[in-house]
Order: structure tokens, then sequence, then C-alpha cells
């Protein structure tokens, strides 16, 4: 599997959102990735002839698939930094996505109030490529990532850092969650985006000890423009201890470290971070 991280710097006085920016980013990159991809003059998504082939049509239009993003964000943050994770084949636009955060962040401006930036670094997997207003080096250098686990450890703690959303039999499931649930959510991502396979259930049986868990609802909305209403976004937050975890079940939770869990992702939700228990 490859994959691209982009890191976005904005040295602002200004203020994010209270808690949650996953909807602004997304709404705002939407718009910006349309103006840079699409060539219908009508500039209408329905029927459109070149749907099979736009970006934005695969990023935004089409439903009942795991998207190949998703933006990476902090509950609570001071400052408007993000990431954003970009998968398999759309490593390959990476010039499309750059240029569209540029003009979504220093034309088009996040949120109600268009808030733009004039100050802005941006990172592609560790490699600065625009600062003080130009972009200064070549994308030919920039290679994808590959996903590479560190060393197994079979004693973890895995923390929900943004809201996890996991349906069951089209309901959310809060105080049912287990890392099973975790698990297979990772891995019918990972086959869907990187081999474009559909599966309802791990290809193995995971072991383990013992596991327990805190969890903490919490409640979330964001203002759909497009939808015309306010849509729940609530999920789970907390953290799962684990004893004697198997190898194979540690390098796929590190693997959702990258791909994240559950719905709405592409939102910044369901990013996991897994520790070592000592």
């Amino acid at each position: 599997m490859k994959y691209h991280y982009i890191k976005i710097k904005l040295s602002t006085s200004k203020r994010p959102p209270p808690y949650f920016i996953g909807s602004q980013l997304r709404g705002a990159f939407g718009h910006a990735l349309k103006k840079v991809t699409c060539i219908n003059p009508s500039y209408q998504c329905t029927n459109c002839f070149g749907a099979k082939s736009c970006l934005y049509h695969s990023f935004y239009e089409q439903e009942n698939i795991q998207h190949k993003y998703r933006f990476d964000i902090e509950l609570g943050s001071l400052s408007y930094d993000f990431g954003l994770y970009l998968y398999n084949d759309a490593c390959d636009k990476l010039p499309y996505i750059l240029s569209s955060l540029h003009i979504a962040l220093s034309e088009n401006g996040l949120g109600k109030d268009r808030v733009v930036f004039d100050n802005i670094t941006i990172q592609v997997d560790g490699i600065t490529i625009y600062e003080d207003g130009s972009f200064s080096n070549t994308l030919d250098d920039i290679k994808p990532q590959k996903f590479q686990p560190d060393n197994y450890h079979p004693n973890i703690k895995l923390k929900l850092l943004t809201p996890l959303r996991i349906k069951k039999s089209n309901q959310l499931e809060y105080n049912k969650i287990n890392i099973e649930h975790i698990l297979r959510s990772i891995y019918q991502r990972y086959k869907q985006i990187f081999e474009d396979t559909v599966v309802y259930s791990l290809d193995y049986k995971p072991t383990y000890i013992t596991s327990v868990k805190v969890f903490e609802y919490k409640p979330l909305y964001r203002k759909s423009i497009r939808q015309g209403k306010r849509l729940v976004m609530d999920g789970v937050l907390g953290e799962i201890a684990v004893l004697g975890i198997d190898q194979k079940s540690y390098e796929l939770l590190k693997l959702g470290e990258i791909i994240g869990v559950g719905k709405q992702t592409t939102f910044g939700m369901g990013k996991i971070k897994i520790e070592e228990v000592k």
C-alpha cells in the first residue's frame, strides 16, 4: 500500500471553531477541488460525461465506498493546523490536491466568515514544498510512503482521539464496541481502499487475553450546506487496554493509525493511536 501525508501549518492569531474543524476543512477543500478539476461547462455532477475520471466526483459524489483520503485533525485545537492523508491512486493526483488546498486556504477561506491565510506552510511526507508564498520544491522527488509496522508489542493501549462511529444493522454501536469491531473496520477499509474488494469479516481469528475499555459518548453535529440541515456525527471517545494481542492484530491496528476507523473518516473521525503498555 502507498500513501502521502500532507501537513498544513497556518501561522495566524485567528482561532478555529471551538471543538471540531473537520466539517469546515472538508467543505472548503471540496469547493476548491471542484474548481480545480471540473471540466463540465454546466458545472453539474449529475450525469456528467467526465464523472468516471473526475477526482472531485470520486472524493465527494461517489457513495457507499471507502474514500481514498481523510483529514487528520485534533479535537479542541487552538490552531488551524491539520493534516490530510491520500491513499493508493489518489497519491497520483498530488498536484491537484495541493493546488486545491492552497486555493481553499488563501482565496476561498474557511467557514461562514471565509477566513483566509497568507502565512501557509505545506509539507508532503515531511518535505516542505510550500512556504513564503510559493512552491519551492519539485514534486518529482517526493515518492509515496509505504506502510511499515513498528516492533510488535503484545500489551497495548488503543486511544480513540476523535469520535469513532461504527454501525451494526444501520445502528451506531456505543457501549458494545470492542477490539474486534475496530479490527474488522480497519480490515474492511484496507481491502476496499487498496484492493477494491468488499469484505464483511476478518480472514483470521484475533487472539488476546483480556481487554478493558473506558468509553465516553460524544455528541457532535455538522452543518451541511448542500443538504441544508444539521447532521448528527456523534461517536465514542476513550481507551481500550488490550493484553496479549497477536502480532497480526497489532499490525492491523497500526495500519488503522494511518487509514482511520469507522464512518466519516474523511472529516477526521475515527482517529486512533496505539501505545505500548509496559
